[in-house]
């Protein structure tokens, strides 16, 4: 009898263990619900040179994802922070938009700032895209940025919104801007050639210069496309600026001269734009940089999960963060 219940005797778990199998000896206590059907609680991580199928195979399967900072700063174009919750898993990436916006508002500006076929007008004629382009999608593009707790993005793409809006209004008729500067009131367009515009309005391109100034010195932690960005901007404003300030005093030659400079800089910067926006939709894992349309273009790329590599030029490792150096001290103070 004792042989007979021996062998009826069911197997310990010790003797059905399977290492391949998740088991209660390498469950804790808080490791979570202890269903075999869950899959392994331990996080994965992404890196730049992941391949699609493995990123697509581990995002199925992980409880966490977490992804490398260059890969986090090519899809948002800043440092990676630490946010609570999932939503750049569950929202798409806004950058793109708002770069596209800049991009197609700029763009066009820069050819006519520089006479490019005769085109001038201080950018009348592309009125409309400083209002649906330029500021409407920097504005959308900067708050959706807020909402996944992007702030650098989020100011630098609000702030040139409204530079946009600013624009558009500035020559739209109906704000009559220019036309309180007019010797006669019924002919308001006359304030556009008026020495009081040109002075005033080069005070507001002055300190856009001033602001962009402040976005190059912060992009000094994120990559090279910003760097030549926020540079070719900042260049653009200030010399527009003495562009407009030597209307005021009657010297048209050297103020001719100037807006094309100031049309060069603005396309500079409309070409490393462009490389951003596609860097934003092709994930790529390189660590030089050409300027140029170059942001837009490896974002438009990474989106789609492109074959081959764009570079962005980071150059976030140059300096060290603030909280890398207080960690730093903390240990040499222990």
């Amino acid at each position: 009898m004792d042989r007979v219940q021996d062998e009826k005797k069911l197997p310990s778990h010790d003797d059905t263990f399977n290492p391949n199998f998740p088991s209660l000896h390498n469950v804790s206590e808080d490791s979570g619900p202890r269903n075999f059907m869950d899959p392994p609680a331990s996080p994965f991580r992404l890196k730049a040179d992941t391949s699609s199928d493995e990123a697509l195979r581990q995002i199925r399967t992980a409880n966490t994802i977490s992804i490398s900072p260059e890969l986090f700063e090519k899809l948002y174009l800043t440092p990676q922070k630490a946010v609570k919750g999932d939503l750049r898993s569950t929202l798409a990436n806004p950058t793109p938009v708002a770069l596209l916006g800049f991009l197609l508002s700029c763009s066009p500006l820069a050819c006519e700032l520089m006479g490019w076929r005769g085109a001038g007008g201080n950018g009348a004629a592309t009125l409309g895209s400083y209002y649906f382009f330029g500021g409407l999608l920097m504005t959308l593009g900067g708050i959706l940025e807020f909402v996944l707790g992007n702030t650098f993005a989020f100011v630098v793409f609000c702030s040139y919104g409204g530079f946009w809006f600013t624009l558009g209004s500035t020559l739209t008729p109906f704000y009559d801007a220019y036309g309180a500067y007019a010797k006669d009131p019924t002919k308001p367009y006359e304030g556009l050639t008026s020495e009081g515009f040109h002075a005033s309005f080069g005070f507001f391109l002055l300190f856009m210069g001033f602001l962009s100034l402040l976005y190059l010195i912060c992009a000094l932690r994120t990559n090279l496309v910003f760097v030549t960005i926020f540079f070719g901007l900042f260049m653009t404003f200030v010399i527009l600026t003495g562009s407009y300030w030597n209307i005021a005093v009657n010297q048209g030659a050297v103020a001719a001269r100037l807006q094309i400079a100031s049309g060069a800089f603005a396309f500079l910067a409309c070409l490393a734009g462009w490389w951003a926006f596609i860097i934003a939709l092709r994930v790529c894992g390189s660590k030089l940089t050409v300027p140029g349309r170059w942001i837009f273009f490896a974002q438009m790329l990474a989106s789609v999960d492109f074959p081959f590599q764009i570079p962005v030029g980071d150059i976030s490792h140059l300096i060290r963060s603030g909280t890398e150096k207080a960690k730093d001290m903390e240990r040499f103070s222990a």
